[in-house]
């Protein structure tokens, strides 16, 4: 929603500028123009890119019109599936866990989380650690340099879509400057046409250069900061659950555990401690 907000206001001001200081629109419309500089920006990205990461950008692109994954009330009943979860294996021990992370999808327990449940990535990236939990795993600083190792792996693979559409960000400059000087070859093979002739030759030249610099940091640049941040936002759910794992780990009981963990969300997204103790006993009550 905000992108196409801003979308619009980059080309109203631009555009509308242009035409209010008496420049004509129709001149700007040079297809053949956008062709070569997006045909040459697209060829580049496939060309630079893995295969498997090219499969991704689709969905990277559609994310950018959705907004941030996750909002403050994803926060909460991220923290109240955490509290639930920790107050399990200390009232029941760690095997009553067993059944809820080796079947998530059939888990009472998390039935009670729609969103997390409906998240596949973050589901998996908890059950995996809480099944190393019920499997003996005891020693919280290997865990966490475990989870770091996959944070770390998941973020480069985050990175590679983001460096794609940056780099064809970066690109399409010097392709509106390949795009103006074709247009300039053609204008030489009309250099005895009327001036009015030229002109037109020439301006259109010249739209190659305002379209690639354009696209570069009104379009794609914007797109590739948005997609950054929110895979960052991402990366701080991930974190959230980290800080509450290792914290129970070391021993502390489920509510402070899950106090950690809100200690690592962001300040717009994080909920207080009377919001999420609210949340906690409302669900304790409706359970």
């Amino acid at each position: 929603m905000f992108f196409l907000i801003g979308l619009g206001i980059v080309l109203g001001c631009v555009l509308g500028g242009y035409a209010a200081m008496g420049g004509s629109i129709a001149v700007l419309w040079q297809p053949f123009e956008f062709v070569i500089i997006l045909g040459a920006a697209i060829g580049a990205l496939v060309i630079g890119t893995p295969k498997h990461i090219l499969g991704q950008l689709g969905g990277a692109i559609g994310l950018i019109f959705k907004g941030s994954m996750f909002a403050k009330d994803d926060y909460v009943e991220l923290l109240t599936m955490l509290f639930q979860t920790f107050k399990l294996a200390k009232s029941k021990g760690m095997l009553a866990l067993e059944s809820h992370v080796e079947k998530p999808d059939e888990s009472d327990l998390f039935k009670n989380f729609p969103k997390f449940l409906h998240n596949h990535h973050a589901l998996v990236f908890f059950c995996d650690y809480m099944r190393m939990m019920t499997m003996g795993t005891e020693n919280p600083h290997q865990m966490e340099d475990l989870i770091n190792e996959e944070m770390e792996v998941h973020h480069h693979e985050r990175d590679q879509i983001y460096n794609a559409i940056q780099g064809m960000a970066d690109g399409t400059p010097a392709l509106g400057i390949v795009a103006a000087v074709l247009g300039v070859i053609k204008t030489m093979g009309h250099i005895n046409s009327p001036p009015e002739i030229l002109g037109h030759y020439i301006g259109g030249a010249l739209v190659g250069t305002f379209a690639g610099v354009l696209i570069a940091y009104g379009v794609a640049g914007p797109m590739a900061s948005s997609i950054k941040a929110i895979y960052d936002s991402e990366a701080k759910y991930y974190a959230c659950i980290k800080a509450g794992i290792l914290a129970y780990m070391n021993g502390y009981a489920p509510a402070v555990a899950v106090e950690f963990a809100r200690k690592s969300i962001e300040h717009a997204y994080r909920p207080t401690f009377y919001e999420l103790e609210e949340a906690i006993n409302n669900l304790s009550a409706s359970g």
